[in-house]
């Protein structure tokens, strides 16, 4: 019989060819032990043995995670995350079993693509996101300045000229340097301070959460580069109600092995599997085991048949929120 120990064990030794059975797997246990999970299904009117394939697989509106307590099995929350969002919107929260496996999750989706944590300075520019409570970014990031064990690691929440000053005297150290910024808070930098970056690596993490005017990534990333003398920005496609991250080099997102983009017919939603079309973007995350891993997102875009996929903005009439800029 599956636990939620068993799934853990599994995700890391997932492939190209293991994925699908592993994803079934979870959905069967996550249809039987998840109540919330369970009762949308059945009002579906879907039979959880018809299902073959993860193009079958029911995905859980985003939406619940605003008003139902999302678990799979029972057990107490050892802490609960909420969304960021603009005044007034009604926030999704997420309730975690076991920060440290989401803590060491998150490292290692870091690791897979970046390599180890020991290798770089992480200054954390993340206004908004540190003045509230049960921030999942805060969490991750907080992580990521501990693991690294640099002196120079940290968050900077008003003091944007300690910011500035240590950035300069990083320049030439050994380690790589990360500014890991909210968008509005970079735009601020550019427009207070004339400061060559040319030797960072730039993480937005998106979203003005009301503070300036929304626009598109094409159009931050070539203000930001140009100002911060950098090639390219770096983004994150994360969420509160997610435990795994991709990331993205300028345009296209890569997912980690556990985790996969599959995009969906706008007005059909359970026509799933849509190859180079602009569609909605549903998210299998087989990390989200004490949750739901099957998650249709609000988010519009495009996969590509190597799995690298676009973020190309939002559904009509959603709320404008979370850890990646969406316009």
């Amino acid at each position: 019989m599956n636990t939620l120990k068993d799934f853990e064990s599994q995700i890391y030794t997932v492939n190209d060819r293991s994925f699908e059975d592993i994803a079934l797997s979870l959905f069967r246990f996550q249809a039987n032990n998840n109540s919330i999970y369970r009762q949308y299904i059945e009002n579906l009117g879907i039979d959880t043995t018809t299902i073959k394939s993860v193009h079958q697989i029911p995905f859980l509106p985003i939406s619940f995670f605003k008003n139902q307590t999302v678990k799979t099995g029972d057990w107490t929350a050892e802490t609960i995350f909420t969304s960021s969002g603009t005044t007034g919107l009604t926030t999704s929260t997420r309730y975690v079993n076991d920060l440290e496996f989401y803590l060491s999750h998150a490292e290692k989706c870091f690791k897979y693509f970046f390599g180890d944590l020991s290798d770089y300075h992480f200054l954390g520019y993340l206004p908004s996101y540190l003045e509230r409570s049960n921030s999942s970014l805060v969490a991750m990031i907080d992580r990521f300045i501990k693991k690294s064990q640099s002196d120079y690691s940290g968050f900077y929440l008003h003091d944007t000229d300690k910011l500035v000053k240590d950035l300069e005297v990083l320049r030439n150290d050994s380690r790589k340097t990360i500014l890991w910024g909210v968008s509005f808070a970079l735009l601020d930098l550019i427009e207070n301070f004339n400061i060559d970056l040319s030797h960072c690596m730039i993480f937005e993490t998106g979203g003005m959460k009301g503070r300036r005017k929304e626009m598109t990534r094409q159009e931050l990333h070539s203000q930001l580069t140009k100002a911060f003398h950098v090639n390219t920005i770096y983004s994150e496609y994360g969420m509160t109600e997610l435990f795994s991250q991709a990331y993205s080099k300028s345009n296209d997102f890569a997912c980690p092995p556990w985790m996969k983009i599959l995009v969906r017919e706008i007005t059909d939603p359970r026509n799933i599997g849509l190859l180079n079309e602009t569609g909605a973007i549903n998210v299998i995350d087989l990390s989200n085991i004490d949750s739901v891993a099957f998650i249709e997102t609000e988010d519009i875009g495009k996969v590509r048949p190597d799995g690298y996929f676009e973020v190309l903005g939002r559904m009509d009439n959603s709320d404008v929120r979370g850890c990646n800029l969406l316009v």
